[in-house]
């Protein structure tokens, strides 16, 4: 019982850690996309034109995807504290995953809300609504342990490629 636990509780460690890449990569693309002054007068114009096609753009009431990602990243971040935080103290408790996954279901519902109808927040809305089952489920480390859940990350991971964000769920 103890190592289908601890399994559970590196899946769902491997899961916040890619949520956690999220926005990495933005380090490195930032100067391609941001509106940022160019040494030529023709450049700002095919720079402009480019940001307005690219998928970061706000979608249509949202923010972009980029910026998404960026908090989908803290939201990773702030729930991998609270899980190695969790597991030092002992082995997780089905309540202890329960909280945790709840808490990542709220953190990137609302993530998702800013976004209007973008595919990044189609991705974390549905990778919400799988939280919400595995934390509603008698063993919440087991239920996270699903293709559906695995899916939901990796239409995550794939929604932000195309924003431009690196990022593996």
């Amino acid at each position: 019982m103890k190592r289908s636990r601890v399994a559970s509780a590196l899946l769902i460690l491997a899961a916040t850690t890619a949520l956690a890449a999220c926005g990495e990569a933005d380090k490195t693309t930032t100067a391609a996309g941001s509106p940022s002054p160019a040494p030529t007068s023709a450049a700002p114009t095919s720079a402009a034109s480019s940001v307005a096609a690219t998928p970061t753009a706000p979608a249509a009431g949202g923010v972009s995807d980029k910026k998404l990602c960026e908090s989908a990243k803290k939201a990773g971040d702030d729930m991998k504290a609270v899980l190695i935080a969790v597991a030092k103290a002992g082995e997780p408790s089905a309540a202890d995953y329960k909280k945790i996954l709840t808490e990542l279901n709220q953190k990137v519902v609302d993530v998702a809300a800013t976004g209007g109808d973008s595919k990044v927040s189609a991705a974390l809305r549905e990778f919400g609504a799988e939280a919400t089952k595995a934390a509603a489920a008698s063993d919440p480390a087991a239920a996270a342990d699903n293709p559906a859940f695995l899916k939901a990350g990796a239409d995550i991971t794939a929604a932000c490629k195309a924003a431009g964000v690196s990022v593996i769920f």
